[in-house]
């Protein structure tokens, strides 16, 4: 397997998704919070040892900062994108199989997940 299409954690996809806007840190936050409606809560070190890794990988990078602001901004990459993509197609064939599992095996599920 190709080591730049392996699977993606969750902490890693939620703040890809939250830069395909310019974001910082709090920012990154609130979105995950929201979106996962409370779920997903990251602490400050989780949130930004996983920026700096999705910056050094080259999937996130920072944006134009005003030299008054003290936040500092990021925003996806092109290939932050491509993975992103790709990760949708591997939990697309996932969710499949386990419907398709379930359907063979006469198990109700609810298709509107």
């Amino acid at each position: 397997m190709d080591k730049k299409y392996e699977p993606l954690t969750e902490t890693a996809y939620l703040i890809l998704l939250a830069m395909f806007k310019p974001n910082h840190g709090y920012g990154v936050m609130q979105f995950v919070e929201e979106k996962t409606k409370g779920r997903v809560v990251f602490g400050p070190g989780t949130l930004y040892g996983a920026i700096n890794n999705l910056h050094k990988k080259g999937w996130i990078k920072p944006c134009e900062v005003d030299p008054e602001e003290r936040k500092k901004d990021y925003v996806i990459t092109d290939e932050g994108k491509i993975r992103v993509k790709e990760e949708l197609r591997r939990l697309k064939e996932i969710y499949e199989i386990g419907v398709e599992i379930l359907e063979e095996r006469g198990e109700n599920h609810d298709k509107k997940i």
